[in-house]
């Protein structure tokens, strides 16, 4: 096993001044800094945890909040968390998931123990309970996700509104007129959770400026709801030609329900989506879509924090901007 000693040999520089290169206790050159994280690198050196903790005052690792609510996709979800891990690994850092609807009181116990250096939030309202404690704790934070008051705090995101625009223009670029937004389950835009919310401004603001008439309909996330919603949505707007689903889990349900009712994807009904690129790409008539960046925005998360860490200047706001990938499910209005 690679030992301390053999790091410092390595480099040319005595073992303490590996220690304080990982501890950060005491001030030393960048270029004798470089030089032992290259010998650390390549020996594969690792320090003992407890060891390290004890001298740097640090866990080495990184608090992941994600309350499993009602209406939350798990498998987009979980596609954050491995990145935010995979990230942190890079860093030496190890991640506690919390998933338990704990609100601000599970954000103070975690932070009080000392058990995690920084943490990361997701599943961010706008007028999230939580946002006075991340304020005024002494640990580092990033929210994954936006309130409506983001001062003060670190936030990243798609940015969802953009995103419920470039849809629009999209379908409007076409020559689509009448058009509507299949969104998230009923309970997400109850809890007025910010990534839902701003979909939906973005949606109405694109389809107001170019003149459309459009509806937004919250779904729940099974078939038989996708169902319900097609069929209000062609009761309500027998024109309709265009159709833009933030709900994972009913986009493919949908496209089979407008079918059984006689419109064909994309001959009479063009159709976009907000969500992961594997799911649009596998669906029967791949979808139109803009891709959930998970895997960017799990690592620029841990990457903010790094810096927090570091005490180095970071941005309070990162927008990811939306990327567009058209495929078979839209076309110019019949």
């Amino acid at each position: 096993m690679v030992k301390i000693t053999d790091v410092a040999r390595h480099a040319g520089v005595s073992p303490s001044t590996v220690s304080y290169a990982l501890s950060g206790k005491r001030p030393i050159s960048e270029e004798t800094r470089q030089r032992v994280e290259d010998s650390i690198r390549e020996l594969g050196y690792r320090p003992h945890a407890g060891a390290r903790a004890l001298a740097s005052s640090r866990s080495n690792v990184l608090a992941l909040v994600v309350p499993l609510r009602a209406g939350i996709h798990v498998p987009v979800v979980m596609q954050f968390a491995v990145s935010v891990v995979t990230a942190a690994r890079r860093h030496d850092h190890d991640v506690l998931l919390l998933t338990q609807e704990e609100g601000e009181e599970g954000l103070r116990r975690v932070a009080d123990s000392a058990l995690v250096d920084a943490l990361i939030v997701m599943d961010v309202q706008l007028h999230d309970a939580r946002l006075p404690l991340l304020r005024g704790l002494d640990r580092p934070s990033v929210l994954i996700g936006f309130p409506a008051e983001p001062a003060g705090l670190t936030c990243i995101d798609l940015d969802f509104k953009a995103a419920g625009e470039l849809c629009v223009e999209h379908l409007a670029g076409l020559g689509h007129r009448v058009i509507g937004l299949v969104g998230s389950p009923p309970e997400v835009y109850v809890r007025e959770t910010g990534f839902a919310q701003r979909v939906v401004q973005g949606f109405t603001a694109a389809a107001d400026r170019n003149g459309l008439s459009s509806s937004v309909h919250p779904c729940e996330a099974d078939p038989a709801a996708a169902r319900q919603v097609a069929e209000q949505l062609l009761r309500e707007r027998p024109a309709l030609t265009g159709v833009v689903v933030h709900n994972e889990p009913v986009l493919e349900p949908l496209i089979d329900a407008f079918e059984a009712l006689g419109l064909r994807v994309p001959g009479d009904l063009s159709v976009t989506a907000i969500c992961p690129d594997e799911l649009a790409g596998r669906v029967r008539v791949p979808v139109t879509s803009i891709a959930i960046p998970a895997a960017e925005v799990g690592a620029g998360s841990v990457e903010l924090l790094m810096k927090k860490l570091g005490g180095a200047p970071v941005p309070q706001a990162t927008l990811l901007p939306p990327r567009l990938t058209v495929r078979a499910s839209t076309q110019p209005r019949p």
